[in-house]
This record gives C-alpha cells, structure tokens and sequence, in this order.
C-alpha cells in the first residue's frame, strides 16, 4: 500500500482542487463564469472493495454514491454512504471533478467529500466528523455506463489530536440517470 501512499494520504484531494481550479480558470471563467451552475450527467455507483489500516487489509467495504446533474464550473455535486464488513457506517457530501480523454471514453476523477463517520466494531478514526478523498481511473461505454478502479483515503484531516486513516482499493460501477 505505501507505494499508492501518495493518492490516499489527502494528496489526491489537494491535486484534484488544484486541477480543477485551473480547468476552472481555462474552461470556465471566460464563458459561462467561473463557479457558474451547469447541467452535466448524473451518475449513481457502487463499489466495492478491501479496506486498508496501516498497510493491513482489515475489511471490505461497499460504497453507494450519487454525482447530482447540477455542477458549478467543474465541480459536480456528489453524495454518498459506505459500510464495512465490521459495521463501519461513512456518510457524507462534497463534489467530484472528471477529466476525460477526447474521445470521452477514458477518465480520470477526483472526489472530496466531506462527512460522518460511525465506526462500529471497525477502526477508530479520531472522531466523527471524517474527509473521504480520492481518485478513480475508468472506461465509459458508449451506453454511458463507467467502470473504473478507485483508490481513496478517509481520515479526521487532523481536527482530533489522533489522525489516523483507513483507505479503500474499489471496483467502481457508475450508471447514468436522471
């Protein structure tokens, strides 16, 4: 795990803010306005996958979430719960910025979601109020449907004296809807 460290310390959510505030700033800003409303595609996924505590596998998790069809600039509203196999309850919102190669198949995503965390028989992070942060590589079929595999990493952003971190390896499938 240490080798993905840098995508599931916080770091992806500090790139994915930066990229989109210049894909913002190029693409946005000089049209419509910079954190103008516009309607994008909303998806709704699930994953699943291993759940990571200090390098360890402790668990597995599915995770439901909802990327709305109302954006401003580049950033699309998103929402979303998980639970572990040991009972740990994640919920929270946030936004999900996408970038896509020119023939929209192939993407990249950045998500920050802010959020509650209960961990029940599951890892003690700190406190409840946890930040969920992560990146996702997939493929979008030509019907719309994405498959993607998502690394990310939930912590207390250090707001409790004690900051640690689970991170979670997923399969991703993401369907477009209304």
């Amino acid at each position: 795990m240490s080798d993905i460290a840098f995508i599931t310390d916080g770091t992806a959510a500090v790139v994915g803010l930066a990229l989109g505030l210049l894909n913002m700033a190029v693409n946005h800003c000089p049209n419509e306005g910079c954190l103008a409303k516009n309607d994008v595609v909303p998806f709704t996924s699930v994953s699943a996958g291993e759940v990571y505590f200090q390098e360890n596998a402790v668990g597995e998790e599915v995770f439901i979430r909802r990327q709305t069809s109302t954006a401003r600039g580049p950033f699309q509203f998103t929402y979303g719960g998980s639970i572990t196999d040991d009972g740990g309850l994640w919920v929270g919102l946030g936004n999900t910025t996408t970038y896509t190669t020119p023939n929209e198949r192939w993407y990249a995503q950045f998500h920050s979601m802010p959020g509650l965390y209960a961990e029940g028989s599951d890892v003690d992070l700190g406190g409840p109020i946890i930040f969920r942060s992560g990146v996702e590589f997939g493929y979008q079929a030509r019907n719309g449907v994405r498959m993607s595999l998502s690394f990310d990493h939930r912590s207390n952003a250090g707001i409790y004296s004690d900051n640690p971190g689970l991170e979670t390896v997923q399969f991703r499938v993401s369907i477009p809807t209304k």
